[in-house]
């Protein structure tokens, strides 16, 4: 199973020799980490699904917000039955 989590590019890396950027710095619900964005087109403020590392496909910001909300009720849930444990 492969898990893509949202993230919103907050600023993208230098640029390359050949014009492209390969980097972008996202955030993951306050957390920041660099990615890797040679798969996709972006700008800063642009949604995208990551998954180990790269930036597969862009979102919407209704979408990614979406998918965040059910991913945090999903962690809650978790939380809740660990405690049971």
């Amino acid at each position: 199973m492969c898990l893509g989590i949202p993230a919103k590019i907050v600023a993208l890396g230098e640029r390359e020799e050949s014009g492209l950027r390969r980097r972008a710095k996202a955030d993951f619900g306050g957390v920041s980490r660099e990615i890797d964005i040679s798969l996709v087109n972006v700008e800063v403020g642009d949604y995208v699904i990551v998954h180990a590392g790269f930036a597969i496909e862009t979102i919407d910001e209704e979408e990614a917000q979406e998918t965040l909300k059910v991913w945090n009720e999903l962690l809650t849930k978790y939380d809740e039955l660990d405690q049971v444990a």
